[in-house]
């Protein structure tokens, strides 16, 4: 496996942007070096050569903090529009350009231009992050290889993915993702991958696309000029398309079952063989879900055909993770926060994590687990000096340093550090209490095994567990956003705890990925949103005359939906500034809450009596926007809307935000998006219509353990009024939840299911307080193999259609005893 750099190859100066890209450079005359690439003005410190792109989008515009930037440090910015006051930027430059998004690409591309070494580019509708980071695994002992963070796949994630390549790197690994037609080829321009990797062709995205063929076509253009391609056969339609005269002068490495494949691949048990006509191997899996296992194949398959030794690939397939590798928020002991990255440790990734710890921290104090950073390919001293200064910028109060080469270079940190030579060490030393109430990064190399310190470090309270996957809402997040016509606003319902996930997790969320409302039930859930650092606005939907004082203090904006408390809301707000702005709710139909149309004079009146309360949004909700057999109905209810809220804003004078339709409006009728759109439970991953559902990914999973296995012979009861009977002797597994959870009782006695071994299982007998029993009959099931009540299959939607209620039910009785955990996204 080659690696280089072109002989010319430099630092590519701001001064040389309009030789690169289209544009001209206002402001002060710098001959800066561009050394690091931003879109977001809340990073702690920029740093030397850091250059802000201002990017507009359909609901954000990077413009609008230029100022705030430029006080934090920036004095180099792209932008598509220079700022009134450039007086007030001394000595900063500005590349003012048609197309700051383009100027990023362009950028990224021109750097990448410089390198010559192998590059694997990554798409298909799923599966790129983890078959990156299988290949990033396979190749790392071996090479220095730089890759994407997280899922950085899109036409702004791409250029920052490639922008970190540099003269130490040998290979370079980067996903990339598209949405809609004439997207990839800017991917490829950027990337310039010599090898290729389509995973698979799926239903995501494809509102966007005329035809799955279509949206295949497009795929394929980030391969045009590649070496090799790799994808399995076993998808008919990439096989049957590469089978056609497209993509000249790249060679196709198929692999699969079938005939016709370079590499043939067979499973049995836990073993996968391959063989090709150069010889075999056959490795020993560490997991056997059929996905995971052809993302591995994938990985593997790209390994050989980059040179690496099959018998070396063999041993590192053994040491693989099944789990994919996210990080993950966790509640510790004494009241800390676990940031969860213990399976790998770069430098690049470690901003990544630091700020996600950042995020999530509510203002305690950050404390890092570090390990060894292993493949830097630099002077290691200068690497942990660059790690000490990035710790410090962040704000970190203490490094835990753990490994040889980092005690090596203890003084290399000028700040609170305690180094240990190994993590044996570290745990025998360890006193939990001193990670109290703060929030601790947990980032090692896998080979240092850190998930041992986080096990030591976490809270043992629950073994029942609600993962909530914030890359899965923020995917669903954007997903609504791309079917909203232009300056549409986005409410989020965060009632009934965020639909059981979480509101502070949820609403940071939310708040980074620039929602425009959340509405919550009661203010003690608004104030609590405050309290966990949540500054969207909030609109309280029940706000009942005694919690009037609790508004203004914590920012937080009424429904009003009678006319009464509209009167007390009234009086109560004579005499007080700062008064918080109402939201109307007028009933349409849906006959539950809310003004109707003949009180709509009387509202005036009562807002003439009192001129300092302003109205926020005028609203309605639809009692049956999902059902196509009631559309004529909705029809009527968004005529009467529309008919209080001109007779009241002429009355105001103004115009408040109009907002109608919910998660299932907003695709059905987007006529009726007025100004804004409120989303529900379509956030996470759940919608009525089952062509929306396809392209949603489901964000919760509830699961559990098997706490007991035991065998009964026929004729034997199970569980409370001896309610479960055995026909035949019966392996019974005893799960670790109970309608205390949340688990419904309902679904005692077969009715309900859960996954063990990637069988659906049914219950026996009644479901208890705080355990279940499951027939698990035929099945290897032993104690402490995972259970999923819950998420990807069975789907909260079968569960609820199993209890014969509705998933908003299931996913909000989930207990608050029951412990959630958060995937970054």
């Amino acid at each position: 496996m080659g690696n280089g750099v072109d002989a010319m190859r430099r630092n590519i100066l701001f001064s040389d942007l309009p030789k690169l890209c289209k544009g001209k450079i206002s402001g002060a005359d710098t001959p800066s070096a561009v050394l690091s690439l931003s879109l977001d003005s809340r990073k702690v410190f920029p740093g030397e050569g850091a250059v802000y792109f201002a990017i507009k989008g359909p609901n954000h515009d990077g413009h609008s903090f230029l100022w705030e930037a430029y006080q934090k440090g920036w004095r180099l910015f792209v932008v598509e529009s220079l700022p009134k006051d450039t007086e007030r930027f001394e000595s900063a430059s500005f590349f003012l350009t048609s197309d700051s998004l383009q100027t990023l690409q362009d950028l990224a591309a021109a750097h990448r231009s410089q390198f010559s070494l192998p590059v694997v580019a990554i798409t298909g509708s799923n599966g790129k992050t983890i078959v990156k980071e299988y290949l990033y695994q396979l190749l790392a002992s071996s090479v220095s290889v730089v890759k994407s963070p997280k899922s950085w796949n899109s036409q702004v994630g791409v250029p920052l993915s490639v922008w970190p390549l540099a003269e130490h790197h040998e290979a370079g690994i980067f996903e990339a993702g598209i949405s809609q037609p004439d997207e990839m080829a800017h991917l490829k321009n950027i990337i310039q991958p010599t090898i290729g990797i389509i995973s698979n062709i799926g239903p995501a995205h494809d509102a966007l696309f005329t035809s799955r063929e279509q949206k295949l076509v497009e795929k394929m253009k980030l391969f045009e000029g590649c070496k090799k391609l790799i994808y399995c056969t076993d998808h008919f339609a990439i096989d049957r398309f590469l089978s056609g005269n497209v993509l000249p002068g790249v060679a196709r490495i198929g692999w699969g079952q079938g005939k016709g494949a370079k590499y043939a691949v067979s499973t049995v048990g836990s073993k996968l063989k391959l063989a090709w006509e150069m010889g075999e191997v056959e490795i020993d899996l560490p997991f056997t879900d059929d996905k995971s296992v052809e993302n591995l194949c994938h990985a593997v398959v790209t390994a050989l055909e980059m040179g690496i030794n099959p018998s070396s690939l063999a041993r590192q397939v053994s040491v693989l993770s099944a789990i994919p590798m996210r990080l993950s928020l966790k509640e510790g002991v004494f009241g800390s926060r676990l940031v969860d990255d213990s399976y790998n440790n770069d430098f690049q990734g470690l901003e990544a994590a630091l700020d996600l710890a950042i995020t999530h921290s509510h203002g305690k104090p950050i404390s890092v687990v570090l390990s060894d950073i292993l493949q830097a390919g630099e002077n290691e001293k200068e690497l942990y000096q660059h790690v000490n200064d990035m710790l410090m910028s962040k704000g970190v109060s203490k490094l835990v340093a753990i490994g040889p080469t980092i005690f090596a270079y203890g003084d290399a940190f000028r700040m609170a550090c305690e180094t240990y030579v190994s993590t044996e060490a570290f745990l025998e030393q360890v006193k939990e209490k001193q990670f109290a109430g703060q929030t601790v990064l947990i980032k090692g190399a896998r080979s240092f095994r850190f998930e041992e310190i986080v096990k030591k470090l976490q809270a043992k309270v629950h073994r029942t567990v609600l993962e909530v996957n914030l890359e899965a809402l923020q995917h669903n997040f954007q997903f609504y956003k791309s079917i909203l016509e232009p300056r549409v606003k986005t409410m989020v319902m965060l009632k009934a705890f965020a639909y059981g996930s979480g509101s502070g997790e949820i609403g940071r969320t939310l708040q980074y990925l620039k929602a425009d409302y959340v509405a919550v039930a009661y203010p003690d859930e608004g104030v609590l949103l405050r309290e966990q650092g949540v500054h969207l606005p909030v609109m309280v939907m029940n706000a009942p005359e005694e919690s009037f004082d609790k508004l203004p203090a914590y920012s937080l904006e009424p429904e009003i939906f009678s006319l009464s408390q509209l009167q007390n809301y009234g009086e109560w707000s004579l005499g007080k500034s700062g008064v918080p702005p109402i939201h109307i709710k007028v009933d349409t139909g849906m006959h539950r809450l809310g003004f109707v149309a003949d009180e709509i004079e009387a509202i005036a009146e009562v807002l003439d009596r009192y001129p300092n309360i302003k109205v926020a949004s005028i609203f309605s909700h639809l009692a049956g926007s999902e059902n196509s057999a009631f559309d004529d109905f909705t029809h009527v209810q968004a005529k009467t809307f529309l008919d209080c809220y001109e007779q009241l804003s002429q009355h105001l004078g103004y115009k408040p935000i109009r907002h109608l339709v919910n998660t299932a409006g907003i695709s059905r009728f987007k006529s009726y998006q007025f100004d804004m759109v409120r989303v529900g439970i379509g956030l996470h991953g759940i919608e009525s219509t089952e062509e929306k559902q396809g392209q949603l990914t489901v964000v919760a999973r509830l699961k559990t353990v098997v706490s007991q296995v035991r065998r009964l012979a026929a004729g034997q009861t199970v569980g409370y009024s001896r309610a479960g009977k055995t026909n035949k002797d019966t392996d019974v597994a005893t799960i670790a939840i109970g309608y205390a959870d949340g688990y419904p009782r309902s679904l005692g006695n077969g009715k309900g299911k859960v996954l063990i071994k990637e069988q659906l299982l049914p219950t026996i007998g009644s479901v208890c307080m705080d355990m279940t029993m499951v027939d698990v009959t035929g099945v290897d099931v032993r104690e402490g193999d995972e259970v999923v009540v819950f998420g990807e299959h069975p789907s909260a939607n079968q569960v609820a259609e199993w209890a014969g209620t509705i998933p908003y039910e299931i996913l909000t009785s989930v207990s608050e005893r029951v412990k959630r955990e958060y995937l970054s996204f």
